[in-house]
Order: C-alpha cells, then sequence, then structure tokens
C-alpha cells in the first residue's frame, strides 16, 4: 500500500531552517518531519511552549519525592538519633558532674589528711631535733664537766701535806665557778 501524502506550506526562512536540522542530523527532510510530528504526538508537548512545562512538572515531582524521601529519613532516623544524641550527652555531663565532684571531694580530703600529716610529721621532726639537740648538749656538758673533775682531782693529788688550806679553798671556788658556768 502506498502512502498518501499530503504537502505543507511554510516560508522560505522556516524552509533555511528544516534544511539546517536535516543536515545536522543526517536524516532527510521527511523523515525529520515524521520524527518531529511522533514527538510531539507522544510526549504531548505544545512546540510554543519554550519553557516547556511538562519537563519542569517532571522535575518538580522528581524533587518532591526526594524532599519527601529526605523528610521521612528526617523523621525516622535524624530527629530520633539527635534526641538519643543529646540525651547521651546530658547523662554523660551528669555522670562527669558527679564523678568529678566525688573525685574532687576525695582530692580535696586527701590534700587536707596529707596537709595534716605534713603538720604532724614536721612537729615530730621538731621534737626529734630538739631531743637530739638537748643529748648532744648533755654529752658536751658532761665532757666539760669530766675535764673540770679531771683538772680538780689532779690538781688535789699534786697537792702534798704542806698546801696551805688557802689554796685548797682557792681550787675549790675555781672548780665551782667553772661547774656553775656550764
Amino acid at each position: 500500500m502506498q502512502e498518501s501524502l499530503r504537502t505543507v506550506k511554510y516560508s522560505a526562512s522556516d524552509a533555511i531552517k528544516f534544511e539546517k536540522v536535516a543536515l545536522k542530523l543526517g536524516r532527510s527532510k521527511r523523515l525529520v518531519f515524521n520524527q518531529m510530528v511522533d514527538y510531539f504526538y507522544r510526549s504531548k508537548k505544545d512546540p510554543t511552549d519554550l519553557n516547556d512545562e511538562l519537563l519542569k512538572n517532571t522535575i518538580l515531582k522528581g524533587q518532591k519525592e526526594y524532599i519527601g524521601f529526605i523528610k521521612t529519613q528526617e523523621a525516622e532516623l535524624l530527629i530520633p538519633i539527635k534526641r538519643d544524641v543529646v540525651r547521651m550527652v546530658e547523662s554523660q555531663k551528669t555522670i562527669m558532674g558527679c564523678f568529678n565532684s566525688q573525685v574532687l571531694q576525695y582530692n580535696n580530703d586527701a590534700l587536707k589528711n596529707q596537709n595534716q600529716q605534713v603538720l604532724s610529721l614536721t612537729r615530730i621532726q621538731e621534737f626529734i631535733k630538739g631531743i637530739s639537740d638537748k643529748v648532744d648538749e648533755k654529752e658536751k656538758l658532761k665532757v666539760k664537766f669530766l675535764s673540770i673533775l679531771d683538772t680538780y682531782i689532779r690538781l688535789r693529788d699534786s697537792f702534798g701535806l704542806m698546801t696551805s688550806g688557802k689554796d685548797k679553798e682557792v681550787l675549790i671556788d675555781n672548780t665551782r665557778k667553772q661547774v656553775a658556768r656550764l
């Protein structure tokens, strides 16, 4: 069966544009015309609508689907996770606060105890030093006293029968003065 052909009249400027489109696509003008008619028939697009409302509507529909998906994810995942994280952070703060207060209290008590022990040890050390000084002083006194006693004994033994009582009194007085200076 042979196709019945129809004719379409158009301007010379449209003919030049139509030829350029056909050459660019590498097809005959009849094939390009048939494809244009099929395209507009199937897509239901209006050739005068340069903004392509159908494409815009398709894009908006896709964006609405993406936005709906994101909102669903936000409602089902992100908001509960955020809420749980906030609760976890608050509980961690509470735990840290309790821990810090107990540790700080223990550290303060330990520091006070340590300071008291240092004071006690300092007093004990001073007391021991005092005792040590007194023991040293006592030893020195003993040594000096023994020296005075030895001198007294030696001088007394050196006295003979002829030693006067006055010399004996001078020796006793000197010995007593030396002991008193200790």
